[in-house]
């Protein structure tokens, strides 16, 4: 994993509600345990019709949705089911950072494991994020901070374990790979101790 210190790219806008991991990748998908390739089926079903042409009703279809790194969501984004590759799906559509008033706690955490910042604002932020879709963000995790351009910024929580391994570019196996010196020394303490 890389680190992750700044995030700065225009935004895309979905704003329906309760967008489920079901609709960000769907089950059907889930055969494969690399992250790889699944940028492909990122919202699939929503995304393409039938035929497997794009849909031009999807929001991040749109001429000037394309490139963006930073998705403005609807209130509840990641409810559902469990899926790691949920995360795994957005960042490899090239979504960074996803901001919303309220994210599911599982596809949070998956997220935030995983590298993508799923970041919750305040209702009156994410009301004025929604209204001011293809703006110019810069997220910033170091500073925990959101910089509109001419509307100031706004400041959001991450918890301090995430944070530090998304700026270290760790996981937390990577975390735990570290400190492997000090684990040894504690695990020969307690053996002479038995």
């Amino acid at each position: 994993m890389n680190p992750v210190t700044q995030v700065r790219s225009r935004t895309a806008v979905l704003r329906d509600e309760n967008i489920d991991t079901d609709r960000i990748i769907p089950a059907r998908f889930l055969t494969t345990t690399t992250r790889e390739g699944l940028g492909k089926v990122c919202f699939n079903d929503w995304r393409h019709q039938a035929d497997g042409s794009d849909n031009p009703a999807f929001p991040l279809n749109a001429p000037g949705a394309q490139g963006c790194a930073i998705l403005v969501a609807g209130r509840n984004f990641g409810c559902g089911s469990s899926r790691e590759h949920a995360p795994w799906a957005l960042l490899d559509y090239g979504i960074q950072a996803v901001l919303c008033s309220e994210i599911a706690d599982i596809f949070r955490s998956n997220s935030l494991k995983n590298g993508l910042l799923a970041i919750v604002v305040g209702e009156a932020e994410h009301r004025w994020l929604l209204d001011h879709p293809g703006i110019e963000l810069t997220v910033d995790v170091r500073e925990q901070t959101i910089v509109r351009p001419g509307a100031g910024s706004v400041r959001f929580e991450l918890e301090p374990f995430a944070r530090h391994c998304l700026l270290e570019g760790v996981d937390q196996l990577g975390f735990l790979q570290q400190h492997g010196d000090a684990i040894a020394a504690y695990e020969q303490r307690m053996g002479k101790a038995a």
